[in-house]
């Protein structure tokens, strides 16, 4: 047996970066104004929030809520930037806005590294990450994606109506990520629960919040000590044996960064290939012309990426300040809305339509800044993949009931239930 004296006795204890609260407000509930009260939470910002975030952008571009004790919303793509870009005024300690701040102690590292981590942390600890994501290390992956895509769809077995989005685009994540982390396949829909209570639950009172977090540590610290028992090539054992400044990584430090290969790259993933196919589903022209065109699936993965971006991303106010118009508190919350930056007609053409050719795209799906996805290459590679197989094996395909479909509440939008009638 192998022994490492970082991962024994209460791992719990051994964490730093458990969100203790500092408020514990309520923050769901109608929405009076979304200039003055906004919440991303709510059903009807779940179902389009597109015509509220143009909204917005005409006539308060940068929103204000007392909710979820403060927070700001900017839609121009220009301010998105702009605080994405500002590592000295904003803090990404915490990404998740929610009704608790984690305390300021924990910066720089924060507690999912890198995507918590402020500068200088965060350079090093992504760079640990990046040799599991180039592109060469993602094209070793395609075959086995692809066979799974395949699988799925087999087990389809005839039937005329499918849920894409259980039956389909949430599997092939899971499974992608699972094998890179040395997982076992079977626990893949285990998941799905960490990934709600991680995105979803931000309303819960902090200690039920802990102790549904707590759930998915023990479930990270049994596997670290099976890799310490069973060595093999994956990315638990790597990040086990990595080493930061002359020292292997702390366990909050190794566990930090599982969960959020675990969450991020699973359901930002799934919700892109949702929402491609949703879109495919409703727009025949051009689900008809992929199909006819297969080349073209590259540049109209692109467009599905902007005008569908899954990922919003927090940031914490450092210091009291003005900027750029309004009255930024200390701790305030940023809700960096991609989504939104991404339908800005001053940075695209056509901003609110689906341009399937579209050559100019410098989309922010995947975020800007320091904190841009390290895994978008194998986002990519899982999205194109996934649009690949259906079109070929689905070519012809429709909703099925289109208020059936349901999207997911809260920082990662994507389509929960998707179904489609084949043929």
């Amino acid at each position: 047996m192998t022994v490492d004296d970082r991962f024994t006795g209460d791992f719990r204890q051994t964490r730093t970066d458990l969100p203790f609260g500092t408020r514990n407000e309520i923050i769901t509930g109608p929405v009076a104004d979304w200039a003055t009260d906004f919440s991303h939470l709510e059903p009807e910002w779940a179902a389009d929030p597109y015509p509220v975030q143009d909204d917005l952008r005409q006539r308060c571009p940068i929103a204000r809520t007392e909710r979820f004790g403060g927070g700001w919303l900017p839609t121009r793509y220009e301010d998105v930037a702009a605080i994405a870009y500002d590592t000295e005024r904003f803090s990404s300690r915490s990404i998740i806005m929610s009704n608790f701040r984690p305390p300021r102690e924990i910066a720089p590292v924060g507690g999912t590294p890198p995507i918590s981590s402020d500068p200088p942390f965060h350079h090093d600890a992504r760079k640990l990450l990046l040799p599991a994501f180039t592109r060469s290390a993602v094209t070793k992956r395609e075959p086995t994606t692809r066979a799974l895509c395949h699988s799925l769809i087999d087990a389809f077995d005839g039937r005329h109506v499918v849920d894409a989005a259980r039956d389909y685009a949430q599997h092939i994540p899971m499974r992608v990520i699972a094998d890179m982390l040395g997982f076992p396949p079977e626990d893949a829909p285990r998941f799905r629960e960490f990934i709600e209570n991680a995105l979803e639950g931000v309303n819960l009172p902090p200690e039920e919040r802990i102790a549904r977090m707590g759930r998915l540590f023990d479930y990270l610290l049994a596997q670290i000590r099976d890799h310490l028992d069973h060595p093999r090539d994956d990315l638990t054992t790597y990040l086990v044996n990595a080493e930061l400044y002359g020292s292997k990584l702390s366990p909050s430090h190794v566990a930090g960064t599982m969960a959020l290969l675990l969450i991020a790259g699973i359901d930002t993933t799934w919700s892109a290939i949702g929402a491609s196919l949703w879109h495919l589903a409703r727009t025949p022209g051009d689900r008809e012309r992929l199909v006819r065109e297969p080349g073209l699936l590259p540049t109209a993965m692109e467009e599905f990426l902007r005008a569908y971006a899954p990922v919003t991303m927090a940031r914490l106010v450092k210091e009291d300040m003005h900027w750029h118009g309004v009255d930024m508190k200390a701790d305030d919350w940023v809700l960096l809305s991609f989504p939104a930056a991404n339908r800005d007609p001053a940075q695209f053409d056509r901003a609110g339509e689906v341009v399937i050719d579209r050559e100019v795209n410098r989309h922010a799906a995947f975020g800007l800044g320091i904190h841009r996805c390290v895994g978008s290459h194998l986002a990519r590679m899982e999205l194109r993949v996934a649009l690949e197989v259906w079109l070929e094996r689905v070519p012809a395909f429709s909703l099925a009931d289109p208020t059936a479909v349901t999207w997911s509440a809260g920082q990662v939008r994507g389509p929960r239930t998707l179904p489609l009638r084949i043929g």
